[in-house]
């Protein structure tokens, strides 16, 4: 059963507080890979060490959404502090420890933003803005682990 629910609690009518949460469950499919339907789209994970590749590991996954989540943020926000990008590109670097349980020691962002007459200054604070306030992913991740940034413009 795959089913995804945003629930929102009125704690008073007069100063009401949203709540959210959401409510996921994975499938077996076989072996050790399992599919997980997530707004209409259907998510397959697997191992390619133990399993047979069918899809990326659960801890790619928390790097893809760590990504996903501070672009979606730094794009926007550039977008409205009007930074002419023309191409916008986010890489990460997550060593694992070697003992058991394999977690990530460290994460390292680099932020590639190309246009012409980009202003440093207004995407340094849209990437801040994004790793100290927005970005939800990221400020789980860093109570267990440091993450890092580092900023590259390229001219067109």
């Amino acid at each position: 059963m795959h089913y995804l629910a945003a629930r929102y609690l009125f704690t008073n009518p007069a100063n009401f507080e949203i709540k959210m949460e959401y409510k996921l469950a994975t499938d077996w499919t076989s072996g050790i890979a399992f599919e997980t339907e997530v707004d209409g789209f259907t998510l397959a994970m697997d191992s390619p060490v133990e399993g047979k590749g069918t899809g990326p590991s659960p801890k790619k996954l928390m790097i893809v959404s760590l990504l996903g989540c501070t672009a979606m943020d730094v794009a926007s926000l550039m977008q409205k502090m009007r930074v002419p990008f023309t191409a916008f590109r986010v890489e990460a670097v997550a060593p694992l420890t070697d003992e058991h349980p394999k977690v990530f020691s460290s994460i390292h962002l680099k932020y590639i933003v190309t246009g012409q007459d980009i202003k440093r200054d207004k995407v340094e604070k849209s990437i801040n803005l994004s790793q100290d306030r927005y970005c939800g992913v990221s400020i789980m991740l860093k109570k267990h682990c440091p993450v890092t940034w580092e900023l590259e413009i390229l001219d067109n």
